[in-house]
């Protein structure tokens, strides 16, 4: 006999508990309903560490592990390909003191070089790094070298240089005055930084002794090459021989020179009658013009 009796009384409670004990006789007994399990802890259920997983019954609970099991999955799903490689500064650095080396080769004295520190944390790893001058800019003791990258991927940094190379070059001992050939006596050494000297400054006697200055040096000025003509050569305003040569006879004048023209060039002449002509430089003070 039955003693469940209902709780609630009235014809809709007395006909449920009728239908379930009359009409539900015999019935094999009903599994309770489980409650949803989402598919991520559904792929984990029975998988070692998780055969044991609990199934949720409150829906925060249920949102907890869903999270849970996706975190998991994540974890074990294949990761996306990693960023490529950042450059290493010291490779900058090293490319931008070799090329800074190579561009002060031609002076005497071991130069000294420091980089600012370069940043290159956004930057990809380059394969074919090429350092150049940036345009206008030339060596001097503060300087800027440009870093391009043509390989993977294309980029171009700037490096802050400061730059020395210290040694020794040659000033005027004395007032030299033009179209004077140069002897040791007018010259005289000093020590200094020759980055920081005017550009075309001479640092070896040999390639002044014997030339003459184009304007006046004066005492303590340094001596630069643009600045000098060949022993051989003729001056502006400098007074030349001229002769003329003709079939079986040469005739000869005073002149002076109208430009610079080292031997074997064509310089224009003044003749004494104010005649001006073209000839070739053959020697110092010799201009030869052809009939």
């Amino acid at each position: 006999m039955r003693t469940d009796w209902p709780k609630k009384t009235g014809p809709t409670a007395w006909l449920a508990f009728w239908h379930d004990g009359i009409l539900g006789c015999g019935r094999p007994p009903q599994k309770a309903k489980q409650p949803a399990i989402s598919e991520p802890i559904r792929l984990l259920r029975g998988t070692a560490p998780f055969y044991n997983l609990p199934i949720m019954k409150s829906p925060r609970s249920r949102s907890i592990a869903r999270l849970a099991a996706l975190a998991i999955l994540a974890g074990a799903m294949p990761r996306a390909a990693a960023e490529p490689p950042a450059q290493d500064p010291a490779e900058l650095a090293a490319a931008a003191e070799s090329y800074l080396r190579q561009q002060l080769a031609a002076l005497p004295g071991e130069p000294s070089i420091t980089l600012d520190p370069l940043r290159s944390d956004r930057l990809d790893a380059c394969e074919a790094l090429t350092p150049f001058m940036p345009s206008g800019m030339r060596v001097r003791a503060r300087m800027t070298v440009g870093l391009r990258c043509v390989a993977p991927r294309t980029w171009t940094v700037y490096a802050q240089a400061t730059v020395s190379v210290p040694g020794q070059y040659y000033v005027a001992a004395r007032q030299i005055a033009p179209g004077k050939t140069i002897e040791a006596a007018d010259l005289t050494t000093r020590d200094g930084d020759l980055v920081a000297l005017p550009p075309g400054v001479i640092t070896d006697a040999a390639a002044i002794l014997g030339m003459r200055p184009a304007h006046r040096i004066a005492a303590g000025q340094p001596i630069k090459g643009a600045g000098l003509r060949s022993a051989e050569s003729v001056s502006r305003g400098q007074s030349v021989r001229i002769t003329a040569r003709g079939n079986g006879f040469v005739v000869s004048s005073e002149g002076q020179a109208l430009d610079n023209a080292p031997p074997g060039a064509t310089v224009q002449v003044r003749t004494a009658s104010g005649q001006v002509v073209s000839g070739i430089v053959q020697a110092a003070g010799l201009v030869e013009i052809q009939l």
